[in-house]
């Protein structure tokens, strides 16, 4: 029978389970540390219709986050665009979503339902105007396309809030002086290629694949919007003020452009939540928007526009409380 360890064996014996037990605590804080939590769950995100940006920057935005949040399953559901977006977040239906800075000032301005509980998690890229006629097209202003079919966008997209207020801005009136088409980036081009529109609005990122596509098909053109339309766009108040004069660079598309920049109209896009979404799932999307910016952005160019000096700037929306703790933390 072996013999009973001493009192010293049995001390030593104490102090290193004691030394492995500290040993063990702090290789665990070192893992994980104290208080940090994983966000899990499940989460939709509504995006934009099937060949635009908003769809595939969510594409590419919900593979980066499968690595940043694993225990976090993503679902991406079409839109119309912001202003369906917008309602789909104020009523539950979504969790996140991209809409543009004028759709959601509008939103609040109109009190609609659930207006109060919108939050920003990040400013995005801009979404350029884009008005594209046949090459051999008159039309050289917004003017021009009095009596002629024009797709202006879907009911719930940001491209039918800025396609009729940049119509009236030129002195247009929506539904009485043009034939609006209801259509989207997805069927518009194949319209304009059957010659059933004459003309159509699009704001998206630059270059959008759908306009892109369009242009390596059919002879097309961009029609210029000066300063001075978005001189009269301001003049109208509310969240047109969220508009500002751009330029789309000569190469954005090559063969609709040959080369030259034309003026337009630009708006900020916002990654956008509610009070109610959990801050450490916040905290964790929002840091993935910013260090995915350049892996997103060699698919989707818009992408590369993400600039972490920027971001924390939602207006009109409040940032979030987890949006607001990624930033505090990566604060020089």
């Amino acid at each position: 029978m072996p013999a009973a360890p001493s009192r010293t064996a049995r001390r030593r014996l104490l102090q290193v389970s004691a030394a492995l037990l500290v040993l063990a605590g702090l290789l665990v804080w070192w893992l994980v540390p104290f208080g940090a939590k994983t966000p899990s769950g499940h989460v939709t995100f509504s995006t934009g219709v099937p060949t635009g940006v908003y769809q595939r920057y969510g594409e590419l935005l919900r593979q980066a986050l499968g690595r940043d949040l694993p225990d976090v399953s993503i679902t991406l559901k079409d839109s119309e665009g912001s202003q369906q977006n917008l309602a789909r977040l104020a009523s539950g239906d979504a969790d996140f979503t991209v809409a543009t800075a004028d759709a959601v000032g509008q939103y609040l301005r109109d009190r609609k339902p659930g207006f109060e509980k919108l939050r920003g998690c990040a400013r995005l890229y801009d979404d350029y105007v884009q008005v594209i006629v046949p090459k051999g097209s008159p039309v050289e202003t917004v003017s021009d396309l009095r009596g002629l079919r024009v797709g202006v966008g879907q009911p719930g997209s940001g491209v039918r809030l800025i396609a009729d207020r940049v119509l009236a801005a030129a002195g247009v009136t929506p539904d009485v002086d043009v034939v609006p088409v209801s259509a989207g980036i997805d069927t518009m081009p194949k319209l304009m290629e059957e010659r059933k529109l004459d003309a159509f609005f699009w704001s998206g990122g630059l270059p959008t694949a759908g306009v892109q596509a369009l242009s390596e098909r059919l002879p097309v053109r961009l029609v210029p919007l000066d300063a001075a339309l978005v001189d009269s766009l301001h003049d109208v108040g509310g969240s047109t003020r969220f508009y500002r004069s751009a330029t789309i660079p000569g190469d954005a598309y090559s063969l609709a452009q040959s080369g030259n920049p034309v003026d337009t109209v630009a708006v900020a896009n916002i990654l956008v939540t509610t009070e109610d979404a959990d801050p450490d799932l916040v905290e964790g999307f929002t840091r993935t928007v910013i260090a995915s910016r350049d892996g997103i952005g060699n698919q989707v160019h818009p992408a590369q526009l993400v600039d972490l000096r920027t971001a924390i700037y939602t207006e009109p929306l409040p940032l979030h409380e987890g949006a607001r703790r990624y930033y505090r933390s990566v604060k020089p």
